[in-house]
């Protein structure tokens, strides 16, 4: 994780639900590692399909995960929340965090997310769609 704690803030993160799918668990009947993961894309993704970011292209440059508690089948659906903890001139991170249904914090993640200019293949500046979108979930660092 970055060195961030976890914000106490009044900002309401945007919420997607996700379900837990039967061939998500391994033989310890806890979902593995590699789907939470995914759980937090899939999160992501609806997050990104606003009208000013659904048609921009980004990229993750790094994501850090701490997984806290097991999901299991019956943990489902879960609920990811994203919040925006930095935007910078290319670049944005986005934190994951997974609830069960009960509502357990299971697991957070951090990704930096990079835009991404398609045919340059190269960085390119977050637009001003974007900044209002990640404005609106964006949380004050706590130190």
């Amino acid at each position: 994780m970055t060195d961030q704690a976890v914000p106490a803030t009044s900002v309401e993160p945007y919420r997607a639900q996700v379900e837990v799918r039967w061939g998500d668990s391994d033989q310890l009947g806890h979902v593995n590692n590699a789907k939470v993961v995914e759980y937090m894309q899939e999160g992501r993704i609806k997050f990104l399909q606003s009208d000013e970011m659904r048609h921009l292209a980004i990229v993750v440059r790094k994501m850090d995960v701490e997984f806290l508690l097991p999901i299991k089948y019956e943990s489902g659906p879960v609920t990811v929340e994203i919040t925006a903890m930095h935007v910078g001139n290319t670049s944005y991170t986005l934190r994951h965090t997974v609830r069960d249904r009960d509502g357990a914090v299971c697991a957070h993640g951090d990704a930096v997310l990079v835009g991404f200019d398609m045919q340059t293949e190269r960085p390119r500046r977050i637009t001003d769609g974007e900044r209002d979108v990640l404005g609106r979930y964006r949380v004050a660092a706590t130190t």
